[in-house]
């Protein structure tokens, strides 16, 4: 191999096609090692800086995360339904030179650079890429119990050759194994989606991108386009599943063979609903952007064992520890650990060596803060998700996160944020306010609270519902009572 992909490929095959923009495996070869030449002799940027993409989803994103890793470059997709603030607290906090936006995400900030300008002084005859070179690779962002999110960097290989080779293998233990085509689904700055295209993509999968999610759309694209393989999240599913019956009646799904999804639990009637429409094709897996996947179903896997997310893949073994920090048996509840096979350290967070230091047990070992069991079969079970975690529609949101900008309304002496059961994202994201001395709970506090947190938040953060208590009930540690709100709210409903 002397470039990007191997040899057996065909360069004039379409290799990214966002319905607007096609790009050809041998184009985007020569493209990124232009890209490189590009971004070190014009932008300046040596191995090991940062950058950010701030774009919609467009095929020209693929090419920009593949450069950003081949030219040594950490590269953090940026979430687009972010507020300002919490944008630029990601850039500075990622320490970023430069960010790449477009007519849609462009703005004020001196470090943006316009992707599309950029790209027409591309070479046309750029060097080949060195594959010896140490390369780069993907922050992403996720959030804790600080509220505050935090740049994730796992760990890589020490040339681009070898990184290549890695995304490959794991692209084929994922079943990405090239037969595309391969449909993104989801916001490209979420690290499955990506991520999973991107190996499919190195081995020979044409890439087809949905520039948003749209249900009618995306099945007729699977029809139209004979989609092999697609990343869903049960949100997805459910509203798929949803469309009147002559029209999923009408759908053939014979070409799928690969349909992953994960980032939320799924309710067990809606994917045995799913595999009696699709065939047994659905894949589950069970991860974190810290670590990656750690386990894999398949559907013939999960129909006589409901409810598990699989056995672990090679480079991780999962097991449950007691109250006490002793390690359970099968079947024993408890807290999931994750141990990798041959990594010291899987992970580390950008800029915050405690909280890196804090998240290992052991060498290799670190939690996933869930709850769950393992059975004598090795198969993981979840019995309760990250206490930290609400999961809406496949996105994650931090309850502290939220409640640290709520707190700071003048109205506000103390704030829960908690999920609610939802069949359609999977939670709504609800809270709990205990009003400041002589304040009056009334719906235009509640109003107020959500007006001003609206400034600091993204949409999809923000509580659908405000319901006033006269408590927030906590340890003498200062921590929630999680089973005491609930019946002060069912008390407040009455």
């Amino acid at each position: 191999m002397t470039g990007l992909f191997p040899a057996a490929i065909d360069r004039h095959a379409v290799a990214v096609d966002d319905g607007r923009t096609r790009i050809t495996f041998g184009e985007l070869e020569r493209n990124v090692a232009a890209w490189v030449r590009l971004l070190r002799e014009e932008l300046g940027l040596a191995p090991g800086d940062h950058v950010a993409a701030h774009l919609r989803n467009r095929a020209e994103y693929v090419e920009l995360v593949l450069a950003a890793i081949a030219g040594g470059l950490w590269i953090t997709p940026v979430n687009w339904h972010l507020t300002p603030e919490e944008i630029a607290y990601v850039l500075d906090d990622a320490g970023v030179r430069c960010v790449f936006v477009d007519a849609e995400t462009g703005g004020a900030d001196p470090r943006f650079v316009d992707l599309d300008a950029l790209r027409g002084r591309l070479s046309r005859t750029p060097p080949a890429l060195d594959l010896g070179a140490e390369p780069g690779g993907t922050m992403i962002y996720t959030s804790g119990t600080s509220g505050r999110p935090k740049g994730v960097k796992r760990a890589k290989a020490k040339t681009l050759g070898a990184a290549l080779e890695a995304m490959r293998a794991g692209g084929v233990r994922f079943g990405l194994d090239g037969r595309g085509p391969h449909l993104i689904t989801g916001p490209m700055y979420h690290a499955a989606p990506l991520l999973f295209a991107i190996y499919d993509l190195l081995n020979g999968a044409e890439v087809l991108v949905m520039r948003r999610w749209d249900t009618h759309e995306a099945l007729r694209l699977l029809a139209e386009r004979r989609v092999r393989h697609v990343h869903l999240v049960p949100t997805m599913m459910a509203r798929l599943h949803r469309l009147p019956r002559e029209v999923r009646e009408a759908f053939d799904p014979s070409a799928l063979e690969l349909v992953l999804h994960g980032a939320a639990p799924i309710a067990p009637s809606l994917k045995r609903a799913m595999i009696a429409w699709w065939g047994p094709v659905l894949v589950e897996y069970w991860g974190a952007t810290e670590g990656g996947i750690y386990t894999l179903v398949t559907s013939e896997e999960w129909l006589p064992r409901e409810g598990t997310v699989g056995r672990p893949i090679p480079s991780f073994r999962v097991f449950a520890v007691g109250e006490d920090g002793r390690r359970l048996g099968p079947n024993e509840i408890g807290t999931l650990y994750c141990e990798h096979v041959s990594e010291a350290r899987p992970f580390v967070y950008h800029r915050d060596p405690a909280k890196t230091d804090a998240s290992y047990l052991a060498p290799g070992v670190f939690t996933a803060f869930d709850l769950g069991h393992v059975d004598e079969e090795g198969y993981v079970y979840l019995s309760a998700r990250r206490s930290n975690l609400i999961l809406r529609g496949g996105v994650n949101v931090y309850p502290a996160e939220v409640e640290r900008v709520l707190s700071a309304h003048p109205g506000v002496a103390d704030v829960a944020v908690y999920g609610v059961p939802d069949d359609d994202l999977g939670e709504r994201v609800h809270a709990a306010v205990e009003t400041a001395s002589g304040v009056e709970a009334s719906a235009d506090l509640a109003a107020a609270i959500l007006d001003e947190a609206s400034k600091h938040l993204a949409r999809f953060k923000l509580p659908e519902r405000i319901t006033f208590v006269r408590r927030i009930p906590r340890t003498e540690a200062g921590k929630l009572r999680r089973d005491d709100l609930l019946r002060a709210l069912e008390e407040e409903r009455a």
